[in-house]
C-alpha cells in the first residue's frame, strides 16, 4: 500500500471511532465533566495519571486547566503525577514500579479532589493502585479506557464516571481521549466561568 493510502486510512478510522464513540461516551463526558467542576468549586483539586501516551495526556490535561484552555480564566489547581522523576524514580527504587501513583495519590489527595486515572487497556498496575488510593483519600474518580475497560473496571465507586471508548486499537484509543479531554476542559470551564467560548 503507498504511503498516501495509508495516511488516508489512519484518518477515515479515526474519523469512524469518534463517530461510533460519541453516542455512547457522550452522557459520562458530561458526568465527569460536572464531577470535576464541582470538585473545583469546592476547593478540590485534580490528579491525573497514566503511562506512555496516558501520561502525556494527563500532564496536557493539568496543563490546560492550570494554565487556561480557551478561556482567560485564573489557573485551575490540577496536577499531573507523571511529571517528578526524583519521586517517580525514588519510590519505584524504593518500593515499586506499581507504587508510583499510589503513593503520591496517599500524600496529595483529599476529599473532595478528583483522580482523572488513564489507562487505554485498563490494566496498567499502577493506576489500579491509584484508583484504590483515591477511594482511601476519600476522593472520587474519573477513568479514560478502552477496550473491554480492563481490571480497571472491578475498582469504581458508584460516585466515580468511566468513559470507556468502544475502540481496541490504541493509537484510535488514545485519540478519543484526547477529544474526551478538550471536552473536560470546556465543560469544567463553562460551568465555572458562565457562558459559551
Amino acid at each position: 500500500m503507498d504511503p498516501v493510502t495509508r495516511v488516508r486510512e489512519h484518518f477515515a478510522e479515526s474519523i469512524a471511532t469518534k463517530q461510533s464513540a460519541v453516542e455512547a461516551i457522550s452522557e459520562s463526558i458530561a458526568a465527569a465533566g460536572a464531577l470535576m467542576s464541582r470538585a473545583l468549586l469546592e476547593d478540590g483539586k485534580i490528579l491525573s495519571c497514566g503511562n506512555g501516551g496516558s501520561a502525556g495526556d494527563s500532564q496536557h490535561f493539568s496543563s490546560e486547566l492550570l494554565n487556561r484552555f480557551e478561556m482567560e480564566r485564573p489557573g485551575l489547581p490540577a496536577m499531573a503525577l507523571t511529571t517528578d522523576s526524583s519521586t517517580l524514580t525514588s519510590i519505584s527504587n524504593d518500593y515499586a514500579y506499581e507504587e508510583i501513583f499510589s503513593k503520591q495519590v496517599r500524600a496529595l489527595g483529599r476529599d473532595p479532589d478528583v483522580l482523572l486515572a488513564i489507562s487505554t487497556s485498563g490494566n496498567s498496575e499502577n493506576v489500579c493502585r491509584a484508583i484504590t488510593a483515591a477511594h482511601e483519600r476519600g476522593m472520587k474518580v474519573v477513568a479514560l479506557t478502552g477496550r473491554d475497560g480492563g481490571r480497571m473496571a472491578e475498582l469504581y465507586s458508584d460516585d466515580d464516571v468511566e468513559i470507556r471508548v468502544p475502540a481496541s486499537r490504541t493509537a484510535r484509543i488514545q485519540e478519543v481521549h484526547l477529544v474526551i479531554i478538550h471536552c473536560l476542559c470546556d465543560l469544567i470551564d463553562t460551568t465555572i466561568l458562565g457562558g459559551d467560548v
